[in-house]
């Protein structure tokens, strides 16, 4: 299912939370990994006509080659036994991941978002949202790495997979499917419904149609799993997307949350408002299908 993994590396210490995730993948899979830096040349502004200066060719190859060496010695000791390319880029950083990953037909691309402590909802990346929006793999990410495999294989014992019944769902269960026979994991299919109560004098009711909301949901969703033979838990709920999405990844206590993207790159491109939000507010690792 995995047979090729992409991990961007930019040797921060998040970064390496996720080579480990890609590893605990690689081990599991039997994967080769490739490990790509994209180098880019530092560039200084000025007030001038000129507008910015770059630093002489000889400071620039030196700068290459440490990153070269940098990326040799990278995991070293977590890496040991697997089949690993390190890769050293010029270019775009999200422009070069996407290339190569699209290039090599890699399976999966593993790397970190920006967001962390009490700001994370708030934070994403500009390198990983370029990613998530234009690649055409899945990609593996979320704030929370913390929990990252050290050594042994990663084990993914319970996922969520947030359903929106879009053209994308019948990818994203049957990744979910696959991905969960390799861990004999449990998948809870997911559907949230918007959460618009009433109010009248001073009385907070859901009137009738959302449970004709629900059970139209239930239908949809027993029609896909009939179309794609699975047999999985189902759930929905009523709520803002990204804080219900959190809240039911909690309550199932999920290794592992999955959610689709539209095949659409216009406007909104891949990755709708909904998939931001959850990706932001994630207490587990995200796989964006």
């Amino acid at each position: 299912m995995l047979s090729k993994i992409l991990v961007p590396v930019v040797f921060s210490e998040r970064c390496e939370l996720a080579g480990r995730y890609a590893a605990g993948l690689a081990r599991r899979f039997r994967s080769d990994l490739i490990l790509l830096h994209v180098f880019t040349v530092p560039t200084m502004a000025f007030p001038s006509p000129e507008g910015y200066a770059v630093p002489p060719q000889t400071e620039v190859d030196a700068m290459l080659e440490r990153s070269r060496a940098r990326l040799d010695e990278y995991l070293a000791a977590e890496l040991s036994g697997l089949s690993v390319r390190r890769v050293v880029s010029e270019g775009d950083p999200a422009q070069t991941i996407v290339q190569c990953a699209r290039s090599e037909g890699c399976d999966l691309i593993v790397m970190p978002t920006h967001g962390y402590g009490p700001f994370r909802r708030f934070l994403l990346g500009s390198v990983t949202a370029k990613v998530l929006h234009d690649s055409t793999c899945p990609v593996f990410t979320g704030p929370h790495l913390e929990h990252a495999p050290a050594g042994a294989a990663a084990n993914f014992r319970k996922l969520v997979c947030a359903v929106d019944f879009g053209p994308q769902s019948h990818a994203v269960i049957e990744w979910a499917s696959r991905f969960a026979a390799e861990f004999q994991s449990e998948v809870t299919l997911l559907h949230i419904l918007p959460n618009a109560p009433t109010r009248l004098e001073g009385v907070y009711f859901d009137p009738q149609w959302r449970c004709d909301l629900a059970a139209a949901a239930s239908r949809q969703m027993e029609d896909l799993q009939l179309a794609l033979n699975t047999k999985h838990q189902v759930r929905v709920e009523a709520g803002e997307v990204a804080h219900t999405a959190r809240q039911i990844a909690e309550a199932e206590s999920a290794d592992l949350l999955l959610i689709g993207r539209g095949r659409s790159h216009g406007l909104l491109g891949r990755l709708r408002t909904n998939a931001y939000a959850i990706l932001r507010e994630s207490p587990c690792p995200v796989v964006a299908v």
